[in-house]
């Protein structure tokens, strides 16, 4: 796996390069969105609020919007709604959650507005009605009559005290005293046990839930839309497309350097030559055209070519090669060169190559110079011709295309045809510069004054 760190640039270069791939995959993705939303029909949401009047703390709260969604309420509310199915139908399009207030919001879904607002209304009236009888506040009589009759029973209770204390004797008897004294006690022992169950009694304080208001009917469907689908499945094709490029670049196996490709096939390194990049041509076959269109018949990955001298630098280098072949093997009379197959830019590097060396050979400066044949080998299924007159292989290919695994499967080959490896040289495709004409004056230059005896600063 590759260690170099992701950087801006490399985004921005994929970016750059796959910009067409990237809007293709993006606009599947929103076809993909819309086509999840053709499934999923739009769904509506309403909302009432219940409000609870008096002190409730959080967990009693709780407890009520839990009730909302309740077997027994939603039991209810399914059945005076025909369309709405059974109690465990219902749970799945309503939720209840607590507010600001003392206030719980309930909200109900449906396909229509009108069945959401149906459907939310409904709800809050079934547990409005069953939160009361809960607590009393109910239309039962014996409900309502339990604790008003018990405080009568005390009322009287204590005006019957007061009767027999009057009637007691009023003198100062010992027993007198300790009837009225009997009796007080009774007295204030009630009124405790009165006051005791107006505390405890939860319809006293906690009674009276209102509805505040109908469910407004819903103008908008709830999310997610087709908007939102279809923003969401481009979005979403768009990450992974770019992930999968960045992750594709992590995991590239592929010698990048001059040193690593030397090692991979088991050689030294003669040298980098520079080849003109030229435009690449548009396949014949049938999916020549798109693969160009959509950026996939060169590799976004590889760095930009940087910008070449003239043709005589270029020329300085192959003759370095030539120089280095030369003082390296100068027994040397016949080499084979083998390109893999479908490197473009090594092909015309070993062929620039090869036409240096049958130039040079005529120079007295040239003597020595190895013959160069050039052939072609195929990287899934390498073969080198047998040795014949050749002294050995040399290899010219291009940088960060080909794995490990391939080149060590062309070493194979030229050591299955008795070939050494005298040699690697890497290809590398640069950009050519305009030449620039003599008489074409260069741009900065600064033309000289005209008038003698002048400067920048005036006259002297």
């Amino acid at each position: 796996m590759s260690e170099d760190t992701i950087r801006l640039a490399t985004i921005g270069r994929m970016l750059q390069r796959r910009w067409r791939l990237l809007a293709v995959l993006t606009a599947v993705g929103a076809l993909v969105g819309y086509g999840v939303s053709a499934l999923f029909p739009p769904r509506y949401t309403a909302s009432a609020s219940v409000l609870l009047p008096g002190q409730w703390e959080e967990r009693e709260l709780l407890t009520q919007a839990y009730i909302v969604t309740s077997s027994s309420v939603l039991d209810r509310t399914a059945a005076t709604l025909r369309w709405a199915g059974d109690g465990d139908e219902v749970r799945e399009r309503v939720s209840a959650k607590v507010a600001d207030g003392n206030v719980i919001r309930i909200s109900g879904t449906a396909d229509t507005p009108e069945r959401a607002q149906q459907l939310t209304d409904r709800l809050a009236q079934q547990f409005v009605t069953f939160a009361a009888r809960v607590t009393g506040d109910g239309t039962d009589p014996k409900a309502a009559t339990g604790p008003e009759a018990l405080r009568e029973q005390v009322e009287r209770a204590n005006r019957r005290i007061t009767e027999l204390s009057r009637a007691a004797d009023p003198g100062r008897t010992v027993e007198s005293v300790q009837a009225r004294t009997s009796l007080e006690k009774l007295r204030t022992a009630l009124e405790t046990a009165v006051k005791k169950l107006e505390e405890v009694d939860p319809a006293t304080h906690k009674a009276g839930m209102v509805v505040m208001g109908p469910a407004a009917r819903p103008a908008s469907p709830a999310p997610p839309t087709t908007g939102h689908l279809v923003a969401g499945g481009a979005a979403l094709s768009f990450l992974l497309a770019v992930v999968g490029h960045l992750t594709a670049a992590r995991a590239n196996r592929r010698p990048r350097t001059g040193a690593e490709i030397a090692s991979a096939l088991g050689s030294t390194l003669l040298g980098t030559v520079d080849v003109p990049a030229e435009r690449p041509a548009v396949g014949r076959g049938p999916g020549g055209w798109p693969r160009r269109f959509l950026g996939l018949d060169t590799r976004w990955d590889a760095p930009t070519p940087l910008a070449s001298g003239d043709e005589a630098s270029r020329r300085v280098r192959y003759r370095r090669v030539c120089a280095r072949l030369r003082s390296q093997h100068p027994s040397a009379r016949r080499l084979l060169v083998v390109v893999p197959d479908g490197d473009g830019v090594a092909r015309r590097a070993a062929e620039r190559l090869a036409a240096e060396t049958r130039g040079d050979a005529a120079t007295p400066a040239g003597r020595g110079l190895p013959a160069l044949r050039v052939v072609g080998v195929s990287v899934s299924q390498p073969m080198v011709p047998d040795r014949d007159a050749e002294s050995g292989v040399l290899v010219v290919l291009s940088a960060g295309i080909w794995t490990a695994a391939e080149l060590a499967g062309v070493a194979g080959a030229c050591a299955d045809g008795r070939h050494e490896i005298v040699g690697v040289v890497v290809a590398g495709a640069v950009r050519n510069q305009p030449t620039r004409t003599p008489e074409q004056p260069e741009q900065n230059a600064t033309l000289a004054l005209a008038v003698p005896g002048q400067t920048a600063g005036g006259a002297e």
